[in-house]
């Protein structure tokens, strides 16, 4: 069996099946980038929940395995040569799911980085804006008198959907299903975060969602993915 004690987070939130990948995360945009993939890959993993409401990122377990304090992470007992691997960030998770699976993630070289640089754009971009049109949308920024910020976020990210929407138009030619050929990491990547901001978000009419077509077909035949449906939920909040 393997050995998963010399992590200290194991202390907190301990393996059950450590012979499986290791899964630390809350149904969060971010975090259900990771779920989605091992759903879709198929990889026998153990989710543990870990409640960011409750500042459990900032304990020494958790921040023993990832420094910055976010989710996701994981251990995956099985890592290169054999040996156990512990990996944060989403993005980089994603990545190294697909390499490790031979899944999502072309063998081509330029369709491979150009799937990575979509990756790139959802992490540097449209999480980033997301995130924050969110804020003051939606949460506590929704009380400042001063709607400025408000609005840089609403303007950027509707620009940022407009990136996206040229992108699946495809002027020119046949629109496309997915962001790169077939569907891969980088729709993996984005299918959580344009989801929460007209859902969770409520941002839908705000950032004029309607004026994207592709982006809201494209995202209803993600979100009709049965892996895509399953990841969504993981881990349990019950």
């Amino acid at each position: 069996m393997t050995d998963l004690s010399a992590f200290p987070i194991t202390q907190r939130w301990p393996a059950r099946h450590p012979d499986r990948l290791q899964l630390y995360s809350l149904p969060t945009p971010n975090g259900v980038k990771v779920s989605i993939m091992l759903e879709e890959v198929g990889l026998a993993y153990e989710p543990h929940l870990i409640d960011i409401t409750k500042n459990e990122t900032w304990g020494p377990e958790y921040l023993s395995l990832n420094p910055n304090g976010k989710i996701p992470a994981i251990i995956d007992p099985d890592g290169p040569g054999g040996q156990p691997l512990a990996l944060f960030e989403s993005g980089a998770i994603l990545i190294y799911l697909a390499e490790k699976t031979g899944k999502f993630l072309s063998a081509d070289p330029a369709e491979r980085y150009q799937t990575i640089q979509w990756v790139m754009f959802q992490m540097g971009a449209i999480g980033p804006m997301f995130g924050q049109l969110g804020f003051f949308h939606r949460f506590a920024g929704k009380e400042y008198e001063d709607k400025r910020p408000r609005d840089r976020y609403v303007a950027e990210s509707r620009r940022l959907l407009g990136v996206l929407e040229t992108r699946l138009a495809n002027e020119g030619g046949e629109p496309r299903d997915w962001i790169i050929g077939d569907y891969s990491i980088a729709d993996i990547a984005t299918l959580g975060w344009v989801r929460n901001l007209i859902g969770f978000y409520e941002a839908g009419e705000i950032v004029g969602f309607k004026d994207f077509p592709h982006v809201a077909a494209w995202l209803e035949r993600g979100l009709a993915r049965p892996a895509v449906q399953r990841g969504l939920e993981i881990p349990s909040r019950t």
